[in-house]
């Protein structure tokens, strides 16, 4: 054994590891001077940080170096386990965990590989919970769907506000690392209270709309249905604008959209989904659902600029609520009378104009054959009373 102190040249028995050349490894290619030099520093402190040398060229080949921190920081530290260790810890099938993770949206994975956290274990261990309450796989793998679209939709909207809003003009690829892992930092640990306090409000809204009465009691089951009038609302000549429009132009009207549909989908109404340019509501108050589908109409003929003219489509029926959406007749009926409805207008099917009540007057718009559906299918234009006070639609 040698003489020389622990640590001196050539004697340690854990020696530091050779620092990368960056340069001969080719990932310093095509850049000079500043831009040069910081993502040098970059790539060096991701190196030390444990990021190996396949990582970081992979990193560069897909142009995403400067968000590599923040992936890692996402990460978190920690143990990290394989699918069998979490099944195991939680008490979880690890096929139930694969096809839950199928579910969120999210990419399988290998199942002899170390990519889960802690974070991971104390997810799994939530369902165990869960299913021991009682609930039915089917029933927490259809939940985990939905919450799935919803935080991909979510996370996109934080990803592209946060990248917008931190990104500075002649940036080099260590300030935005730094810029975004600040970002990152600070807002993490306020998404989750964030989400929880909308989730609240939504399941408190929705329980004030749902019933469980006698039958339900004595069946041990919700109704299998529910009568509710649907609304479709869509942008007029959408298609024909999306050949003239830049992309920015056309997720601003998309947008704005929303944002309308959102103000007028106060309870009893409800927005379910929008569909690129078009958004569905439904409501078991008929005339609910009617004012809000005047109210749509008319606040879009009331925007500024090149916003285009709205025109809904109604049915009312039952229909089953499953994973958040609708579906059944009525849905599809207001779907296709959207399409015939003019620009500006509110067109519904005879049972909408028979369930209305006070404050609407109707025009008869004549007998349609619409696609999908049997027989013609008598269609009325809706409009305020004369002299509401409510701009007549």
């Amino acid at each position: 054994m040698s003489d020389q102190p622990t640590g001196s040249a050539g004697a340690s028995d854990n020696p530091e590891p050779m620092a990368t050349d960056f340069e001969a490894a080719g990932l310093l290619d095509g850049l000079e001077g500043k831009a040069r030099e910081a993502r040098e520093t970059l790539l060096a402190e991701l190196e030390a940080d444990g990021v190996s040398l396949d990582e970081l060229r992979e990193a560069v080949e897909e142009d995403r170096l400067a968000l590599l921190p923040v992936e890692r920081f996402l990460e978190g530290g920690g143990k990290r386990y394989t699918l069998a260790e979490v099944a195991e810890q939680a008490e979880v099938d690890p096929d139930f965990l694969v096809h839950l993770r199928g579910s969120l949206g999210l990419p399988q994975p290998d199942p002899e590989s170390r990519e889960a956290t802690d974070e991971d274990v104390e997810a799994a261990k939530r369902m165990r919970m869960l299913l021991d309450a009682g609930l039915p796989e089917d029933g927490l793998l259809e939940n985990s769907r939905v919450l799935g679209v919803a935080m991909a939709q979510v996370a996109a909207t934080n990803n592209s506000l946060v990248g917008e809003a931190m990104l500075r003009k002649g940036d080099t690829e260590l300030d935005a690392a730094r810029r975004y892992l600040d970002a990152a930092s600070a807002l993490e640990p306020l998404m989750g209270p964030a989400m929880q306090y909308a989730l609240r409000l939504h399941l408190r809204e929705q329980i004030r709309q749902s019933v469980v009465g006698s039958a339900q009691l004595a069946s041990g089951e919700l109704a299998g249905s529910t009568l509710v009038t649907a609304c479709f609302a869509d942008l007029v000549d959408f298609t024909r604008l999306g050949q003239s429009l830049d992309f920015a132009q056309l997720a601003s009207l998309t947008n704005r959209l929303a944002e309308i549909a959102r103000e007028v989908a106060a309870p009893p109404v409800r927005l379910v989904k929008m569909i690129g340019d078009a958004a569905m509501l439904v409501s078991s108050d008929n005339d609910a659902l009617l004012d809000a589908a005047l109210q749509l109409v008319s606040a879009a003929e009331a925007e500024s600029g090149e916003f285009p003219e709205l025109r809904a489509g109604l049915a009312r029926g039952e229909v089953v609520g499953r994973g958040g959406d609708y579906y059944g007749h009525p849905v599809n009926l207001a779907s296709r009378i959207t399409d015939y409805a003019y620009p500006g207008s509110v067109l519904c099917d005879e049972t909408v104009h028979d369930a209305a009540q006070n404050g609407f007057r109707f025009s008869f718009a004549g007998a349609r054959h619409l696609k999908g559906v049997d027989g013609a299918t008598r269609l009325f234009r809706a409009r305020r009373e004369l002299g509401d006070s409510a701009a007549d639609a």
